[in-house]
């Protein structure tokens, strides 16, 4: 539960390394608690839905349930807003990146939506393609970075800072034991 929130404890930190642990550790976290809330705000009628039917065509199978956050979903999430990009610039300084990488994925998408745009006002079909390669552009950018975040981290120093995994924490040590 340490590596859970610890993120919050360096809550807008942006400089130094997090290890993947850490990372992915406030990833799960954020999983949970986005469910738990959704449903709380389901039972509540704050907005929120949460139902195990996902498909509109009859007779077709569903593998999951819906979730559709309400109110306390969406002040959780932006009160972990910070959090998230923080973890995240960190994550990338530790496999020596800086963190601006983390907005690789949206500049493709900034291209599509001002293609698609420019698409509407003139019916250029060009313009429409342009928009398709931009859009599968960053679907490439944000596998990269999501492979990016998966990769172990530079050993030793780098110039963002010590190992993470030689500095950790005292009450967090034990688990290496």
């Amino acid at each position: 539960m340490e590596w859970m929130i610890l993120p919050l404890k360096r809550y807008a930190q942006f400089n130094g390394r997090s290890r993947r642990k850490e990372y992915w550790m406030w990833i799960l976290f954020q999983v949970i608690v986005g469910i738990v809330l959704s449903f709380v705000d389901a039972a509540l009628g704050l907005g929120g839905q949460a139902t195990g039917t996902t498909s509109a065509v009859p007779g077709s199978v569903a593998a999951a349930g819906n979730l559709r956050g309400g109110i306390l979903s969406n002040i959780f999430s932006l009160a972990v807003l910070l959090p998230n990009i923080a973890v995240a610039v960190r994550r990338m300084h530790d496999i020596d990146r800086s963190g601006w990488y983390i907005l690789l994925p949206m500049v493709p998408v900034f291209v599509a939506i001002f293609a698609v745009a420019g698409s509407a006002a003139s019916g250029n079909m060009g313009v429409m393609v342009l928009a398709g390669v931009a859009g599968l552009a960053a679907l490439v950018c944000s596998i990269l970075v999501f492979v990016w975040y998966c990769t172990a981290g530079t050993p030793g120093p780098n110039r963002f800072g010590n190992d993470p995994k030689a500095d950790v924490p005292a009450d967090l040590a034990r688990t290496f034991e």
